[in-house]
């Protein structure tokens, strides 16, 4: 088998090649076989029909081209890790040479995995962590925030044009396993501190990959920005038609088109896609993965609110979600 790789812009890679006349012809009768399986012929038994039968009904080119597609399905991930590519994405595959008795010609071109040049990100996340000022590191809880809290509660369970209900024991009970009302107030100090205490933290790692991107180089495949956008996109249309209009709609009320959003949301797909590389080379070199115990149980989690999920996925994503989250501390504790 001959091979020639030529590197492409945008992590991409062409691979240019011939599978042999013997390798090609061999799969001639497996060709013939599962197209004629199918095949409906008067006065004969589906794949019961000869050969020269079978050639006359379905065609050369179409026994050729059946043939050319089993062999290279076979012959492809081979090709992959003889030549160590670490291919991402559906493959684009033009053949260039179709013939009996002959060599198969074929181009393959597929996106690879792009070579990361990280940022030196413990440094960065150092650095980051101590420009936040005192003020920020001091969580604190005041009285009129609980307060204010507790009054939005109280308007949100009044009857329509009527009085809010009573502040007392009785109306903390009807919220929940509150046992009077100073348990309400503690606990929602509590849910407030610990609200507050997130936002924090994810200024703080935003900060952080937001430098290290910045700083890191590689040549994002367009693969995964394609890939990025049409998730953030799919996003914005489920956002949309959950507030009642349609894409269209929303698109003719902002005087805009598809690919005017597609634009706009190009930068932070971008930015996305390098960042799950980033996340991914991180936890590679600092050999950080979550222990098989948790992962089941985030994919239990999925599952429950996802009845639908295909398990694999679920699995893959619990995984990504995780290995993101161990990933993120590592940073924090740098």
């Amino acid at each position: 088998m001959k091979i020639k790789i030529a590197k492409l812009p945008k992590s991409e890679v062409e691979i240019e090649g011939e599978l042999t006349e013997e390798i090609f012809e061999s799969y001639y009768k497996q060709a013939l076989e599962k197209l004629g399986s199918s095949l409906e012929i008067p006065g004969f038994r589906k794949g019961k029909a000869p050969e020269n039968v079978l050639l006359a009904n379905l065609g050369e080119m179409k026994i050729l081209e059946e043939m050319a597609s089993s062999a290279l399905a076979e012959h492809y991930p081979r090709i992959l890790e003889a030549e160590k590519i670490d291919a991402i994405g559906r493959p684009a595959i033009t053949i260039t040479k179709l013939a009996r008795k002959n060599p198969l010609g074929f181009k393959i071109q597929t996106a690879v995995l792009p070579v990361i040049k990280l940022a030196d990100y413990k440094k960065i996340a150092k650095q980051v962590k101590s420009e936040i000022p005192e003020s920020e590191k001091r969580i604190e809880v005041t009285e009129e925030e609980v307060e204010k809290t507790i009054e939005e509660i109280r308007k949100s369970r009044a009857p329509k044009e009527g009085a809010p209900p009573e502040l007392d024991d009785n109306f903390a009970k009807s919220l929940g396993p509150f046992e009077n009302l100073a348990d309400l107030r503690s606990k929602l100090r509590e849910n407030i501190r610990l609200e507050k205490e997130n936002r924090a933290r994810e200024k703080t790692r935003l900060k952080i990959v937001e430098k290290i991107i910045a700083e890191s180089k590689m040549d994002l495949p367009e693969l995964l920005a394609e890939l990025e956008l049409d998730k953030m996109f799919y996003r914005m249309e489920s956002d949309i038609s959950r507030m009642g209009l349609k894409i269209e709609d929303y698109l003719t009320q902002v005087k805009k088109t598809r690919e005017d959003l597609r634009k706009e949301l190009r930068v932070d797909a971008e930015n996305k896609a390098k960042l799950e590389l980033i996340l991914n080379e991180i936890a590679k070199l600092e050999k950080l993965s979550p222990d098989g115990e948790t992962v089941k149980k985030e994919v239990a989690h999925i599952l429950e609110h996802y009845q639908d999920a295909d398990p694999e996925r679920a699995w893959a994503r619990a995984e990504n979600i995780l290995t993101n989250e161990k990933v993120f501390q590592f940073l924090e504790q740098a």
